[in-house]
């Protein structure tokens, strides 16, 4: 009796190998940690999260591809928008200030003012990151072939100054089936005047 026990209970723990996998997979597909913590929503308004008064090439107009060099937005950006824009990083699921955010308005690039999406095509995905079905515009975002982490996704970044923003998959609602799951802390929310 007890090795028929112990067999089974052998067998729970083998089984519940691929979805500890899947489980683990899921939480890393939009990237890995950065270690950021928790924090409580606040509520939002058409105020910056950032301050861009000493960055000269912030503009929601301005649509011309930049070539600023890294050594450049390193200095004008805050440490953990330079980290997530312009070395690739991820803050953790569920942490960022839009991932649950519903506000009327525009969502523009942290680093640059680039706009990349409306709020009307945003959406919950229950992925933890700000999830959108489409861009602004067709050139709004550029794609990449990542190869990461040993996985094979589609990089987006900021068809203006080439921040990373997150990730783009084909789970999405119609109409175009896509998610183009976001860092938070690499968009900048404009509320609607």
């Amino acid at each position: 009796m007890n090795d028929d026990l112990h067999r089974q209970a052998g067998m729970r723990t083998i089984n519940t190998i691929p979805l500890l996998l899947a489980s683990t997979l899921m939480l890393t597909a939009c990237g890995n940690s950065n270690g950021q913590a928790a924090q409580k929503n606040p509520t939002m308004d058409s105020s910056s999260q950032y301050d861009h008064s000493n960055n000269p090439y912030y503009s929601h107009t301005d649509t011309a591809r930049l070539n600023v060099p890294l050594s450049e937005w390193k200095k004008l950006l805050p440490e953990d928008l330079y980290y997530i824009a312009f070395e690739k990083g991820t803050e953790r699921a569920f942490t960022g200030k839009y991932w649950d955010f519903e506000g009327i308005g525009t969502y523009a690039c942290a680093a640059c003012g680039n706009v990349l999406f409306q709020a009307d095509s945003k959406f919950a995905s229950s992925c933890g990151w700000p999830s959108f079905f489409q861009p602004e515009r067709k050139d709004a975002i550029v794609y990449h072939e990542d190869h990461a982490f040993g996985m094979v996704r589609t990089e987006t970044t900021c068809g203006r100054c080439g921040a990373h923003l997150g990730h783009v998959f084909d789970d999405g609602p119609e109409p175009t089936g896509l998610r183009y799951c976001i860092n938070s802390v690499s968009l900048e929310f404009i509320g609607k005047k």
